[in-house]
């Protein structure tokens, strides 16, 4: 019986112990070595954080979880792993827009991006000088770092590829004595280059710290989620602005070219990024597989050739790659030494639907781009399978991959201004998240550069997106008559003009917008009108204000009128009924064209009749109200106080920005001879057409104009819409609109 006590009682003490041990009141030294850091935070006098007090806040016991987890992660991986974990190890790496951002630098005063004053002595590559340009001329900059929401550095950061004669040494020095760097917050780093020979690793070579990266190439391990921002790789070549045009001129049915898959590139012999290169000859077919190799590059190549290189470098040199890319349906784009390629902006401008081979890769915008309705997205590990596959796509489904490649292009990639952009109205879109737009608006045209959620985030809202949505405009418009001389008489035409307008059975509302010197006519003094009447003060009295965003224009269709514009009422409904089947463009009279002096190696404007036109003048047009808000707010306030100090061209300017949007001409309606002899004939201040120097006023326009949008958006045109049975052989009485023949 004292044996079964004592038996018990050992038990139970032992049972003691080993719940004491379990539950951590008993620590038993597992190793003979030091504490590990993790071990030292069950040491007395530990607090988490304690060595990271510079930071504010949240970031404090952040900053400590993510370093103790790294080391913990340090002690059970190899050498090259922890290097390779290191090289990508910043102090921010888990940074979100929640934790590493302050968004009230923000709230005052909107989105605003500040670019550090470049530094004397610092040299910056055409690429990264291209990136601030394009910056410092957007709708987004300020000189002022005070209202800053976002701030770009002026040290290049763009190459950080040690080898290369553009990398910027002691950069960690120089961008820690920054007074306004605090650790990166708030900051954007711009890269295309990471890494060095032999692991290409997307290691900067220094501490980004809480800033985000704007980064190409970029893995999609590395990145951070709704952070950082992955943007193509792009020449030193790409041009700031403009940019080239698609190549897809018009949709061949079927949507095939002389060649199935294409590629033509480097081959690497050794090195990362080989094996993927090195196995394309098993599907080169020499037909509608053509997948070149070479591996003559390089000082040493010769050194390293293997038994192919002879055979790979002579049927290299058979094809012309610029042919190939423009005659394949499907073009190739592995990866190279890094992840991202040249192939891939070559692709999509030569509608050639990518078929990417890059495992990893974030693609570029991928937080806004569905990349699955323009590229292909393909395994490395499964090469052998890529000419099937695309063999076995649909034509209609092909169609579809190459418009859409071409919308991509023009949207967000044609030049380095749009990728810079791009970036912008993504991190805009994560600051102002109420405001933000859709996926719709990202990837529909005209993309979400034309679409700015600050007007309205409610799709109807677009003339871009009624066909989509099946929804028509209101139908209704408001007439603005411009108005810049005084009322001396009640037979002056815009008396005339007020009054035929104000008769449309689609008139909504009339705005006489007085941008006279002298006080607006008593409203006993104007005639009566059935529908809403208003008389408005111009804004400061200049001719932009024309096309202000007003509020009380309560309808889509704005139809604009100068004073003296001669318009029936018969003339006003049909405009309208078609501007209701192209609620995206300019309807109206009055057309104009451009063309280009060979001569004088500048752009010319001419009102001649002539058989084509590109531009219809808001001197009696029909738009939507939106192209009003795109007036004010994207185009920049250079070109507006432009056209304020002449009094000219902000009908032109206004074509260039619709044709910019749509990449359509405007329409012309039935044809009005009289319209330009009846203004020349006025002797009011805004019959400026007999003015010799307003033509010359209007050719300088067109050449600034083209400058900014870095292209020549307008587009040409050789039709005219007229009313059914216009002209024809049958009674008058039959016709609707047979007003229009009498005139």
């Amino acid at each position: 019986m004292q044996a079964k006590k004592r038996y018990l009682i050992l038990f139970s003490a032992g049972a003691c112990l080993i719940l004491l041990f379990c539950f951590g009141g008993i620590q038993v030294p597992l190793s003979r070595r030091g504490p590990s850091r993790r071990d030292d935070s069950s040491l007395s006098g530990y607090h988490p954080g304690v060595g990271w007090r510079r930071f504010q806040g949240y970031l404090q016991s952040f900053s400590t979880l993510e370093k103790d987890r790294s080391d913990d992660l340090n002690e059970h991986i190899s050498p090259r792993q922890k290097r390779d974990t290191n090289s990508f190890l910043y102090t921010g790496k888990r940074c979100r827009m929640e934790s590493c951002f302050d968004f009230a630098l923000c709230e005052k005063n909107g989105f605003k991006v500040y670019v550090y004053p470049q530094q004397k002595g610092e040299k910056i590559s055409e690429s990264y000088q291209n990136i601030l340009t394009s910056i410092e001329g957007s709708r987004f900059y300020t000189s002022d770092p005070g209202q800053g929401c976002l701030f770009v550095l002026s040290l290049d950061t763009l190459d950080r590829d040690q080898l290369s004669p553009q990398y910027v040494h002691n950069l960690k020095a120089k961008i820690q004595s920054l007074p306004l760097w605090n650790e990166g917050k708030n900051h954007i780093i711009f890269n295309l280059y990471s890494g060095t020979w032999p692991d290409y690793t997307e290691d900067l070579g220094f501490d980004i710290g809480f800033a985000m990266l704007a980064k190409a190439s970029i893995s999609t391990e590395n990145i951070r989620p709704k952070f950082d921002v992955s943007i193509p790789l792009f020449s030193k070549d790409h041009p700031r602005t403009g940019g080239e045009r698609g190549y897809l001129r018009h949709n061949t049915i079927p949507p095939y070219r002389k060649y199935m898959l294409v590629f033509k590139g480097k081959r690497y012999l050794t090195g990362i990024g080989s094996d993927t290169r090195n196995a394309l000859y098993h599907v080169h077919n020499s037909q509608d597989v053509v997948l070149l190799t070479t591996c003559k590059h390089g000082k040493d190549w010769q050194k390293h050739k293997d038994a192919r290189c002879d055979r790979d470098n002579a049927e290299y040199d058979k094809y012309d790659y610029r042919e190939m890319l423009y005659n394949s349906t499907f073009c190739l784009v592995p990866r190279g030494r890094r992840l991202g390629s040249f192939r891939f902006l070559e692709a999509l401008q030569a509608a050639c639907v990518p078929v990417m081979l890059s495992n990893g890769w974030e693609l570029p915008f991928s937080e806004i781009i569905d990349w699955n309705t323009a590229a292909v997205i393909g395994d490395e590990r499964l090469l052998l399978q890529i000419p099937s596959t695309v063999r076995s796509i649909h034509q209609d489904r092909i169609l579809s991959l190459r418009q859409q490649t071409q919308l991509l292009w023009e949207a967000y990639f044609n030049s380095v201004e749009k990728i810079v952009l791009t970036t912008l109205e993504i991190i805009q879109d994560r600051v102002l998240e109420h405001t933000s737009r859709s996926s719709l608006m990202w990837n529909s045209l005209p993309g979400g550069l034309f679409t700015l959620p600050q007007y309205s985030t409610h799709l109807g809202d677009f003339p871009f997106f009624y066909a989509k949505l099946g929804i028509k405009s209101y139908p209704r418009f408001t007439a603005i008559i411009h108005v810049v001389t005084p009322l001396v008489s009640l037979s002056q035409p815009v008396m005339k003009l007020l009054v035929a307008v104000a008769k449309s059975q689609y008139c909504a509302q009339v705005i006489v917008l007085w941008n006279c010197d002298k006080p607006a006519p008593a409203k006993h003094r104007w005639p009566t009108t059935s529908v809403p009447f208003i008389v408005m003060e111009g804004e400061s009295k200049v001719i932009s204000s024309r096309f202000l965003p007003y509020d009380a224009i309560p309808t889509d269709a704005v139809l604009s009128l100068d004073e003296d514009t001669v318009l029936s009422t018969t003339e006003v409904d049909f405009a309208f009924t078609v501007w209701q089947s192209f609620p995206e463009r300019i309807v109206g009279y009055p057309a104009r064209s451009h063309f280009w002096d060979s001569s004088k190696e500048r752009w010319g404007y001419t009102s001649k009749w002539t058989n084509d036109y590109s531009m219809v003048l808001t001197g009696a047009a029909i738009y939507h109200k939106y192209y009003h808000y795109l007036y004010t707010t994207y185009l920049p306030a250079s070109l507006r106080t432009m056209v304020d100090q002449m009094s000219n061209c902000e009908d032109i300017l206004m074509n260039f920005l619709v044709s910019s949007v749509t990449k359509l001409p405007p329409i012309k309606v039935t044809q009005k001879k009289q319209y330009k002899e009846t203004m020349m004939g006025q002797s009011s201040r805004a019959s400026r057409w007999a003015d010799p120097d307003h033509f010359a006023q209007r050719q300088t326009c067109m050449n600034k104009f083209a400058n900014w949008f870095g292209t020549m958006p307008l587009v040409h045109s050789q039709m005219r819409l007229d009313p059914v049975l216009f002209k024809d052989q049958v009674s008058i009485l039959r016709k609707k609109y047979r007003e229009i023949e009498r005139l």
